[in-house]
């Protein structure tokens, strides 16, 4: 409960950061670039290490796909019943499926379950979520864009493997059963070590809740998506095939997190309905934090 309510500090410590006139606007921007270059990286190659790979590993693995199928499936037939336009279907298909799991779901998951839990955390966020993102989330905005370019495999494979959670993961599976030296695990230790202030305090920084009148059906469809069916369905294939422990309860826990921040600035960028992305995103990690204790100590 302490390192949850460490969490909530760093939240409101970017709350009341951007209320100070001193402040750059792009503030929150340098500091999740921050975590994407230096400290996401430095967790990772902290943690991939201590990966044994058995049959459990493919829990996280598979989760995060069977839920985008279902995801997308949802979406589009909603869609077609509610009349959304094509510019909501494609926030929505952005947004949706990929989850927080890396910026808000790491220091969630060591907060609520511990660091012992935190390689599973890791596998459902690279393998499902920055992969999708890579992928994925590309293809569906060069779609429902009116001005993006066409995706070229040449072009996603390169973003993938010049992503540095993705050079950070491969050389920690190179480096399994090898000792950093001392000052490099020290170094490490240290960047990962701020992950979580420094993306809460982002995350508190850049909360906003923007959406209007004509779009609160879509929002709240798409909260109740994200917050509720998508842990619900991980809960439903996992425990209905009679599997249970660590790696189920991370991977139900991933599946519960709020939208991912980075898709929906790209849902934002390809000019895909803005204003509910915001919404969904603001709104999304505020109830975020209410839903997430829930689901934890469903599964204590």
């Amino acid at each position: 409960m302490d390192n949850f309510l460490l969490v909530l500090a760093y939240l409101l410590i970017g709350v009341l950061l951007r209320r100070l006139p001193t402040m750059p606007e792009n503030s929150g921007i340098a500091l999740n670039m921050y975590v994407l270059y230096v400290a996401l990286p430095a967790l990772i190659l902290k943690n991939v290490p201590q990966l044994q790979f058995s049959a459990e590993l493919l829990i996280p693995a598979i989760t995060p796909w069977f839920l985008l199928l279902a995801v997308v499936a949802t979406v589009l037939l909603l869609s077609k019943l509610l009349h959304w336009s094509r510019e909501v279907t494609g926030a929505l298909l952005i947004v949706l499926p990929l989850g927080n799991t890396s910026f808000l779901g790491f220091p969630m998951t060591e907060a609520l379950f511990g660091s012992a839990a935190m390689p599973y955390a890791v596998v459902y966020d690279q393998v499902g979520s920055f992969i999708a993102l890579a992928t994925y989330v590309t293809i569906v905005a060069a779609l429902y864009s009116p001005t993006a370019a066409k995706p070229t495999l040449k072009g996603i494979t390169l973003k993938i493997v010049t992503f540095p959670s993705f050079i950070a993961l491969a050389l920690g599976l190179l480096l399994r059963g090898t000792e950093y030296p001392p000052l490099a695990t020290q170094l490490i230790d240290n960047l990962a070590a701020t992950l979580v202030p420094v993306v809460m305090v982002a995350v508190g920084f850049a909360l906003t809740i923007k959406f209007s009148r004509a779009e609160i059906s879509p929002l709240l469809s798409a909260l109740g998506i994200k917050l509720v069916m998508m842990p619900a369905l991980a809960a439903l294939l996992w425990f209905s095939l009679g599997y249970s422990g660590v790696a189920v309860n991370i991977s139900i826990f991933q599946a519960a997190m709020p939208p991912m921040i980075s898709a929906g600035a790209i849902a934002i960028m390809a000019g895909l309905a803005p204003r509910l992305v915001s919404g969904i995103i603001g709104l999304g990690i505020l109830s975020g934090l209410l839903t997430l204790p829930l689901v934890s100590w469903l599964l204590h």
